[in-house]
């Protein structure tokens, strides 16, 4: 089979929808099917990469970062190529611009649209709208419009699928889990290696790391799991709290740490490379986190791959990844947060044998399992 997937992004390395889109590629590609790529261009030029076509943009970091805008569409020259080549099908990753390429194509070929809703925006809004309710109604809006002539959707998890019905949506919608490649996450460092990058981020030996690994946005509610943290080592001085990335939000993170006099507990480690990410999360003791704007929660998967215990704001997305009580715990009010740490933290060995089941879990979201679900849908769109 002959399939396009189109994309906003597909250059940077730390957001969701570019790990699956690279996922699925791959593993299309093992499959046998002949799989191409047309996103936007990180520069003000297009060009052109094996089978992955980038259309010249300009960047739009005031709205988002690393999003872009093409300046130029259906007259392009990769469009053409693209028309000519004849997609038996085509399966957009994005609701702005590269989904009016895929509109485009899909006219002119017939080629039936799968749609994959990462993200729900609603979360987001406040970057544009001074109001989050009219912010999430104009998202609503957009997305029934947008999404009107699309053959199927898949939406990550049901918690999508629910916003996605709410809104109005009425086309076939399938709930397929984002996969992971797992191989990377499966490879443990040494103890030595371990303590021994602890050390040089200046973690004492003794204490216990909560780690939160991802894009430092507003969105992500930080501001929350810091002031949760100052509370928590007011019971308990022998807390490290390691914030693995970077983002929009970092320097107001930063200025909140030092007033809840907590800043000589918190890490910030800024970006890391790829290669070096399960490391990172091994450094760990428990992966935390206060956000509710996961669509898919693909860190969440990454840390219980990784053998890390979680403790999380309750939120649908952990359905299938968190197993209350055996691999982690979710909480809804603040104190509620600070007792289940309590908890954790005094029953020996409750952190490694949740580690232990925190990777059984993860097994059931590799990407290969991922790819055959999906095919499976084109098959339903293709015949």
């Amino acid at each position: 089979m002959r399939i396009l997937i189109t994309t906003d992004l597909y250059t940077t390395n730390t957001n969701g929808v570019v790990t699956s889109v690279k996922n699925l590629m791959e593993e299309l590609t093992k499959k046998g099917h002949e799989v191409r790529v047309l996103t936007v261009s990180e520069k003000l030029k297009s060009h052109k990469d094996d089978n992955i076509y980038y259309i010249k943009s300009v960047p739009l970091g005031a709205i988002y970062p690393d999003v872009r805008m093409p300046i130029s569409f259906h007259r392009h020259r990769f469009i053409r190529e693209l028309i000519a080549w004849k997609p038996d099908l085509i399966h957009s990753q994005c609701e702005f611009f590269s989904y009016q390429f895929a509109g485009f194509i899909s006219h002119k070929t017939g080629a039936p649209i799968v749609h994959t809703y990462h993200t729900l925006y609603e979360q987001y809004v406040t970057y544009i709208f001074p109001s989050q309710r009219i912010g999430a109604f104009f998202v609503g809006k957009l997305s029934k419009y947008r999404l009107r002539k699309a053959d199927a959707v898949v939406a990550p998890t049901q918690k999508v699928e629910s916003v996605l019905r709410n809104y109005g949506l009425r086309n076939p919608i399938h709930v397929v889990p984002s996969g992971i490649a797992l191989e990377q996450h499966k490879e443990r460092i040494s103890e030595e290696e371990r303590k021994a990058r602890r050390r040089a981020l200046g973690i004492p030996e003794d204490h216990t790391v909560l780690l939160n690994l991802g894009r430092l946005g507003t969105e992500k509610n930080l501001t929350e799991l810091l002031e949760l943290f100052a509370v928590a080592l007011s019971h308990k001085r022998t807390l490290t709290l390691l914030l693995v990335g970077d983002g929009p939000a970092r320097k107001d993170l930063e200025e909140l740490a030092q007033k809840l006099a907590i800043a000589d507990r918190v890490i910030f480690t800024g970006m890391v490379a790829p290669e070096e990410v399960h490391k990172y999360y091994q450094l760990g003791d428990i992966f935390v986190s206060a956000s509710t704007s996961e669509t898919q929660g693909l860190t969440y998967i990454e840390a219980a791959a990784n053998g890390l215990p979680l403790l999380c704001r309750r939120d649908p997305c952990l359905d299938g990844v968190l197993v209350e009580g055996q691999n982690g715990y979710e909480y809804e009010a603040d104190q509620e947060f600070c007792d289940l740490l309590d908890t954790i933290l005094q029953t020996p060995g409750w952190c490694h044998a949740a580690g232990v089941e925190s990777a059984k879990i993860a097994e059931n979201f590799d990407k290969g399992n991922f790819a055959a679900k999906i095919e499976d849908i084109y098959e339903t769109v293709t015949q």
